[in-house]
């Protein structure tokens, strides 16, 4: 079952009380006397988790602040209608109920939709074919990251990324920095404050970071903004050293801020590493916990309760996710 780790140990004490209600044990998921693996966190989004079974192959969405589970059913059959060769189940995500989105077969990719609003699958139709041939048989994409609006596939030995905007529904193809083919263990995705695509590398323990913008042609391409060495930050926060740590490990960058961790654990799983952040916008370093998570790791934003927010603020209501958009990609 998953855990909860808190990164903030002082709070107001309202946010606190809010903090203390949150099912922290998932207790309303349906459980098979904890048999492993039971269920995963596959994605946290608006305050809610999208888990996967892997014992009944069941999803579920689940908002821990408000306890609303909503059970996803089986795909239907006809999701695969149209397909040639060999079908390679890929991603799922969580999306806002006003968005829409993906299924891939050879080097075409398509989107299943389900709604919890009116429980029901729409299948959107295949994509173009991509603009690389991927080697027969292949798993010719890697894990997906949603950021912002877009769904982000990087290649597995092509330089170029498959993205998805949701908003329009739309598949296009951007090329990768060269640097970075055949990297995808050191780079992740993300989004600037201002909704910039961004790609933060770790290097032993320099960040490299890339922001997709505008040329002086107004052509979009991804800049290198910074390389930043924080080998002698990262020693004096741990009070480790450099033989210990190894270096750094990038997994996840949510609104500018980088989630990295020490190399401990991805060395040995029994060994706890330090956990940090570092925002883009101030180039502020914080450590967050020291713990051992055996590398599954995904930072959970509570949302606000309504009770702490101003009406005037016109506050998204807690309960939201109960009405989202579960994307299936095959």
């Amino acid at each position: 079952m998953p855990s909860f780790m808190p990164i903030r140990r002082r709070s107001d004490p309202d946010l606190a009380a809010a903090v203390r209600g949150l099912d922290v044990f998932l207790t309303r998921l349906p459980s098979e006397d904890d048999v492993f693996p039971g269920w995963q966190i596959l994605e946290c989004s608006g305050g809610c988790l999208l888990l996967h079974n892997w014992i009944n192959k069941q999803y579920a969405n689940y908002n821990p602040l408000t306890r609303a589970l909503d059970l996803v059913p089986m795909r239907p059959d006809k999701i695969t209608h149209g397909h040639r060769g060999k079908l390679i189940p890929l991603d799922c995500f969580l999306l806002p109920s006003d968005d829409e989105a993906p299924d891939s077969d050879k080097s075409r990719v398509r989107a299943a939709v389900f709604s919890s609003a009116t429980r029901k699958w729409q299948i959107l139709p295949w994509s173009e074919p991509a603009p690389r041939q991927p080697a027969s048989g292949k798993y010719w994409l890697l894990g997906g990251t949603h950021v912002n609006r877009f769904l982000c596939w990087p290649h597995s030995w092509h330089a170029y990324i498959v993205i998805l905007d949701t908003a329009t529904l739309q598949f296009s193809f951007i090329d990768l920095p060269d640097v970075l083919k055949d990297q995808s263990h050191i780079y992740r995705m993300g989004d600037t404050k201002d909704g910039k695509l961004c790609i933060v590398a770790a290097i032993d323990f320099t960040l490299c970071i890339w922001i997709r913008t505008a040329d002086t042609d107004g052509v979009d391409r991804w800049m290198l903004e910074s390389m930043i060495q924080l080998e002698g930050e990262v020693l004096q926060a741990t009070e480790g050293s450099k033989d210990e740590h190894e270096q750094l490990k990038v997994f996840a960058i949510l609104d500018s801020i980088v989630y990295m961790t020490t190399f401990e654990t991805f060395k040995d799983p029994a060994v706890a590493c330090w956990y940090l952040s570092f925002c883009l916008e101030t180039r502020k370093l914080e450590k967050l916990f020291y713990s051992k998570t055996h590398g599954h790791m995904h930072p959970y934003i509570m949302m606000w309760p309504s009770s702490l927010v101003g009406n005037n603020l016109n506050p998204r209501p807690i309960d939201a996710c109960s009405s989202v958009e579960f994307v299936l990609v095959i």
